[in-house]
């Protein structure tokens, strides 16, 4: 899922949300206001429906942004690189550009996801009661009672051992912790995360021919499919992480590219770099020669032909806090499945200040290929 807008930074930790999360917070304040909370508390205006219902919603994605809060700080706090973010359909995604060292810390960080918003549901039930919760609630319990109810949900479906849901990689964790192997774990948690997506979908077809549920069913079988192409890519991504085991951002890097100054126009930068190199990015310096960013093909041609002799590279350029940087020394697993915003996916190779090398996504594909190449050619004795 895709980034569509930015919500800064909490905790340190970027927070952007995919367009899909508001369709879901525009269906949710529907569902309240015209269904749900005027059967729970009758007698309001639709006014004070639609009011609860709006707030409920933006409260429903504050709980899913706690939740995955929590993943992301408590991996911080064990080491954890993590990138950032992105709320979305499914509820949430915590980016991590590093790897968890031991089961023990993986099963922590997911953990504490769903516990959070198993303690917000408890929470609201709480604060529900208090203002007048039973059989007749007011419109501030009802609504506060249903906060409570699908925050609870929310935990509880987390905890389900169907990869890649937080139960999921806890089991992943537990198959690591008495195997040792966590190759192995992440493929047996996946396997079963995809006949939990296949009941789901068949669950989904069931209760839309058998009983007419075409909502419910329609979202069951979408809802399975997710699960099921989560559990296959995460699978996959196993296999990949263990064929780049070991190696080093320095054996993949296109060492000392060629750099070009931020403060020449577009039109000499095509006619003194791009057509005169084989290259298609290059990383850009300011004026005392201080790396500044990352000039792509795709900020060229988005500079209309007229206007080139006019635009400086700094204008178009990826600025360099939104490209990737890597160490020498950094493991090149590192760098799998970081978003490819600006820079095309590249990162900068950074050494002591100095940039010493470039690596693109085509550069990580071919050593995967010739990885993956290698095992498979290599006698069962020597793998």
């Amino acid at each position: 899922m895709n980034e569509n807008l930015s919500l800064g930074r909490i905790a340190g930790i970027h927070v952007g949300l995919n367009w899909s999360l508001l369709v879901v917070a525009a269906l949710i304040a529907w569902s309240l206001a015209t269904g749900i909370l005027p059967s729970a508390s009758p007698g309001q205006t639709s006014g004070a429906y639609w009011t609860a219902g709006v707030v409920s919603a933006f409260l429903f994605l504050v709980s899913l942004l706690a939740h995955e809060l929590a993943h992301s700080i408590v991996a911080m706090r064990r080491g954890v690189r993590v990138e950032g973010i992105t709320l979305w359909l499914f509820g949430g995604v915590s980016r991590f550009s590093s790897d968890t060292s031991s089961p023990g810390a993986q099963a922590l960080i997911t953990f504490v996801g769903p516990l959070t918003s198993l303690v917000l549901g408890a929470l609201f039930y709480l604060v529900s009661a208090a203002f007048g919760g039973g059989a007749h609630p007011g419109l501030l319990s009802a609504t506060l009672a249903w906060l409570g109810y699908i925050n609870i949900l929310l935990g509880v479906f987390n905890l389900l051992p169907a990869f890649p849901l937080d139960g999921g990689r806890l089991l992943q964790s537990l198959i690591w912790l008495r195997t040792g192997d966590r190759l192995r774990a992440t493929s047996i948690a996946a396997r079963i995360g995809m006949v939990f997506a296949f009941l789901l979908i068949a669950y989904g077809l069931a209760s839309f021919l058998l009983a007419g549920n075409l909502i419910g069913g329609i979202w069951s079988v979408f809802l399975g499919w997710f699960l099921l192409t989560a559990a296959r890519s995460e699978e996959a991504s196993g296999l990949i992480r263990q064929a780049l085991s070991g190696i080093s951002v320095a054996e993949v890097m296109t060492p000392n590219p060629v750099q070009a100054p931020d403060d020449i126009s577009v039109e000499d930068a095509l006619h003194r770099y791009v057509l005169a190199s084989r290259h298609s990015t290059f990383p850009t310096h300011d004026a005392v020669g201080r790396l500044s960013g990352l000039l792509t093909m795709a900020a060229l041609k988005n500079v209309a032909p007229d206007a080139r002799a006019a635009t400086l590279v700094k204008e178009v350029a990826c600025p360099l806090d939104r490209v990737s940087i890597a160490s020498p020394a950094d493991p090149v697993n590192n760098l799998l499945g970081l978003p490819e915003g600006c820079s095309e996916g590249r990162t900068l190779v950074v050494d002591g200040g100095r940039l010493v090398g470039i690596i693109s996504p085509s550069d990580i594909s071919r050593l995967v290929q010739r990885s993956l190449s290698g095992r498979a050619q290599a006698p069962a004795g020597k793998r």
